[in-house]
């Protein structure tokens, strides 16, 4: 399986509730403020921050916010960003 292939898996593994985990990680809030604007409980965001670590490989939040940048889910300069595909398709 290619680079391409295995980035393709990952995004498709990813549930819409674990995208909109990571736009707000990118943001900077916290677990705790994730849960008061999705009306969520803390440990429901715990249990998606960590489920999406694994799925992404990434270790903490610097290294998630580095995977979102290379998977277009994120980027730096507002210049050639695309978002991830939704779970739908």
């Amino acid at each position: 399986m290619s680079d391409r292939d295995n980035h393709i898996q990952l995004r498709s593994n990813l549930s819409e509730r674990e995208l909109e985990i990571i736009e707000r990680v990118a943001t900077g809030l916290t677990n705790q403020e994730i849960a008061l604007e999705l009306m969520i409980s803390k440990r429901t965001v715990d249990n998606h921050v960590s489920n999406i670590f694994t799925k992404t490989g990434a270790k903490n939040r610097v290294a998630l916010l580095n995977w979102a940048m290379d998977n277009g889910k994120i980027c730096r300069d507002g210049f050639n960003c695309c978002h991830l595909p939704s779970a739908e398709g």
